[in-house]
């Protein structure tokens, strides 16, 4: 055992001295605020492609997606399926509107149509939801870490969550780019070497479903209602994501930003599919466990070798995935509140010391919650769900622009939060997802606020 956590430390430590070199060497494209939140130029498609397949192939969808499959089964990787689908849409329906706007936050682009009210609300659930994503990226990091290390999971996740707020704060959007292409491969190699060390230790597919339920190989198993929910949380947070919206504007040309997309959607579902067949093996090899450990535990009896790719895959793509929305949320805390309130004469060296700082609060305030997630997915999927109220109000800003008025899109961002959150922790009652609270929540108020409209000035941003 001793050896085996030799060599895992080893490789371990290895890959993140590279990372950190890496991020050592572009640190002066962070001495800027445009560089820290931009990197500094223009990126190919298949940087933007890895940097966004990482973060949203992070710890949390991979292990939440084993953790599903482990109960459910194959249907688990429907999750993916809608993040793939989102992609998809994105590069068809929103890309050029995005690289038009001229706009680098997601906050911004509202305020062009309905107002400076709307621009704080977007820029405050922006920084909730990807709080949400945080704690769960940071839980699944920490049992991952705690399983293969052997250590308690309390540390492991405060670990976790020190050394990404470290790693995040120094090299800024110029070294996520350049170490989340590592992380992705990294990531994809491991889960291929995972899932065949799964298959053979089960014995093959045919073993497997002579071991398993039938429902356990029903595509629909999770449900309708599920599918759907995941395919509004999905498709919602890839429109109205900060770092995406971020990386897509730092492509040379709206063709750039959709072959990245494409590049993205189409690795997605074979990910996926890997990760639910994970868990249905673990389910095999290691019956009556927690399931939020199906694939930890898996990794754990692991190869030493294959065991160490697995783990700085998925430590990287947590890295990643938490440098992207701190950096993120820190991007918007920025541009809508400390420079517009606090530099007004927009010292530059001001702006870079608070993302600095804001990506250190930001970062380890997920941490507290963290200790206590178990559901992981269900927890990643609150935070996408959240910023689908805001996807809504995107697609009738671009294509419904005098459909609804500035005060429906402000009074649906807070009906929104407050529902779908409230929801969520209800437990969601009759079985109806928190998904749809945040879909309906703009449609409603966009919708009263339409028919109540008095005047055509009615639409106009409101002021603040």
């Amino acid at each position: 055992m001793e050896t085996r956590l030799m060599i895992i430390g080893g490789i371990a430590v290895s890959y993140f001295a590279l990372m950190a070199y890496i991020t050592y060497s572009v640190r002066k494209h962070a001495n800027s605020s445009d560089g820290m939140t931009g990197g500094g130029r223009n990126f190919p498609a298949f940087l933007i492609g890895a940097l966004l397949l990482s973060e949203f192939i992070g710890s949390s969808v991979s292990i939440g997606t084993a953790q599903k499959g482990y109960e459910l089964g194959i249907s688990a990787a429907w999750n993916l399926v809608a993040l793939a689908l989102g992609f998809l849409l994105l590069a068809i329906v929103l890309v050029k509107k995005f690289k038009e706007t001229g706009q680098t936050t997601i906050s911004g682009i509202l305020a062009q149509s309905y107002g400076e009210p709307v621009r704080y609300a977007a820029s405050v659930l922006t920084i909730v939801a990807l709080g949400i994503v945080a704690v769960a990226l940071y839980a699944s990091g920490g049992a991952v870490l705690a399983a293969v290390l052997h250590i308690d999971k309390t540390t492991a996740i405060l670990l976790v969550g020190v050394t990404t707020v470290i790693y995040v704060s120094l090299g800024g959007m110029r070294s996520v780019v350049y170490t989340n292409f590592a992380h992705a491969i990294v990531k994809y190699v491991g889960i291929i070497l995972a899932l065949a060390y799964a298959l053979e230790a089960t014995g093959g597919i045919g073993n497997l479903q002579a071991q398993l339920p039938a429902r356990m190989f029903n595509w629909i198993e999770i449900g309708w209602g599920q599918i759907i929910a995941w395919m509004i949380a999905g498709i919602g947070s890839i429109f109205a994501t900060q770092y995406v919206i971020q990386a897509v504007v730092g492509t040379d040309s709206p063709t750039v930003a959709r072959r990245a997309c494409y590049y993205v959607s189409s690795l997605m579902i074979p990910f996926g599919l890997m990760a639910a067949l994970i868990g249905m093996c673990s389910a095999v090899l290691y019956p009556g466990m927690k399931s939020i450990d199906a694939f930890p535990t898996l990794i754990a009896h692991m190869p030493a070798f294959s065991a160490s790719v697995m783990v700085i895959g998925l430590a990287g793509a947590l890295f990643g995935g938490i440098s992207a929305t701190t950096l993120a949320s820190a991007t918007l805390a920025m541009k809508d509140f400390y420079d517009p309130f606090f530099n007004k004469e927009k010292n530059d060296r001001k702006s870079v010391l608070f993302i600095r700082i804001a990506i250190i609060v930001i970062g380890l305030l997920p941490l507290v919650l963290a200790l206590y997630a178990e559901k992981l997915l269900m927890i990643a999927f609150l935070g996408k769900a959240l910023r689908a109220t805001l996807a809504v109000i995107i697609l009738l800003a671009f294509y419904a622009p005098k459909f609804g008025t500035a005060r429906g899109a402000f009074y649906g961002i807070i009906l929104s939060v407050i529902a779908t959150i409230a929801w969520f922790l209800a437990g969601n009652p009759y079985g109806v997802d928190s998904s749809y609270l945040a879909l309906a929540g703009p449609l409603l108020t966009m919708t009263v606020s339409q028919l109540f409209k008095r005047t055509p000035g009615a639409t106009a941003p409101v002021s603040t």
